[in-house]
């Protein structure tokens, strides 16, 4: 484990800051741009990926473990917020026949 934490720190944290930041912009353009549902889902986990990565970096650099515990929560939430979502999206494509979120607004009562 020691050799794992000593390979890590070989790199600088700038590089986990720019790294993280560049997925969370892809993944926020993704989201402002993307109107197709499941792309939109895939956008939304870049961008938790990216802050689970830079989380579980500092968590390393600072040598305290209970930032890696806290991203295991937050994976835990995120797959069941995807297995929310995608079941909301079949029923919406059963519906619609369509994974577009601009045919959305019809389903309105």
């Amino acid at each position: 484990m020691n050799q794992v934490v000593q390979g890590l720190h070989l790199l600088p944290i700038n590089y986990y800051l720019w790294f993280c930041t560049v997925l969370f912009i892809i993944g926020l353009i993704g989201v402002l741009i993307k109107r197709n549902a499941l792309l939109l889902f895939m956008c939304i986990e870049l961008m938790l990926n990216s802050i689970n990565l830079l989380l579980a970096a500092f968590s390393v650099y600072h040598n305290n473990p209970s930032g890696q515990i806290l991203v295991i929560f937050i994976m835990v939430v995120a797959a069941a917020e995807v297995a929310a979502g995608l079941a909301i999206l079949v029923a919406t494509y059963r519906n619609t026949s369509s994974v577009d979120i601009n045919l959305l607004n019809q389903l309105k009562g």
